[in-house]
């Protein structure tokens, strides 16, 4: 077994009632749902500081910029100090001393994310277009927003025996329950009975009965600035304005 430092980094989840609902724009956007899908293909990820810090918040938000560009226009790599530097701007995090290393909240970051953007290479910010909640056993919500908008944006509860697991994740009934804190993660594709997550430098296999289990939170994310070709189109070819009018009418 390789043993790898790993930091937890999520806070608890903060609801808001004025957050978008995605998955009924989704189904009745692109009711149709691809058996499997995988854009992590050749993408190059990274640990990004969420072995010493945790930052895992941001490390998810580099992992899904990496995808989307990669699959859409040309692959764009985030830095550890980039990732940090995100972190310190959304919380308040010092990454010259390390302190106020206290997680972040999603909704948080996302927010902040859509408003302010942050930073990534070249001359400009990174910004969000649009995100919605996704509800956590809505299995085809969750695929449609992986094949159709590239990936999720997700939290889940770690119990201890998940912290050293390496290969596939799966559900361990007998194995050491304790929850140890909450874990940003980002959904990159999928397959029968199982989604795959990006989280701790890399993408593995989480069992769908394992996150059933474990996740707390869940959204899809729209990103014209990285997941549109020069055609203004998605990968697969679909034109977002129609996603995006559908949730300003939900």
């Amino acid at each position: 077994m390789t043993i790898l430092t790993r930091k937890l980094g999520k806070c608890p989840p903060r609801r808001d009632p004025r957050t978008s609902r995605l998955s009924p724009s989704l189904a009745a956007w692109l009711p149709a749902v691809p058996d499997s899908v995988a854009w992590s293909r050749h993408v190059t990820y990274a640990m990004w500081g969420n072995d010493r810090y945790g930052d895992c918040a941001f490390a998810a938000m580099a992992a899904l910029i990496g995808t989307w560009t990669k699959n859409a226009q040309s692959e764009v790599l985030l830095t550890t100090t980039m990732c940090l530097t995100n972190y310190a701007a959304c919380t308040g995090f010092d990454p010259a001393t390390g302190a106020n290393d206290d997680g972040t909240v999603l909704l948080d970051a996302l927010d902040r994310w859509r408003r302010a953007g942050y930073a990534r290479p070249g001359q400009t910010r990174d910004y969000l277009t649009a995100f919605g909640t996704i509800d956590l056993h809505d299995h085809d919500g969750l695929r449609r927003s992986v094949a159709y908008l590239g990936g999720v944006y997700a939290g889940i509860q770690v119990p201890a025996y998940l912290m050293r697991a390496d290969g596939d994740w799966r559900r361990d009934d007998g194995g050491d329950q304790t929850i140890l804190g909450g874990h940003c993660i980002a959904i990159v594709g999928y397959e029968p009975g199982w989604w795959h997550v990006f989280t701790w430098g890399g993408v593995r296999r989480m069992a769908v009965d394992l996150w059933d289990a474990i996740a707390d939170e869940a959204y899809g994310l729209i990103s014209r600035q990285n997941w549109l070709a020069v055609d203004g189109r998605t990968p697969r070819g679909e034109d977002v304005a129609a996603l995006l009018q559908e949730m300003q009418a939900a």
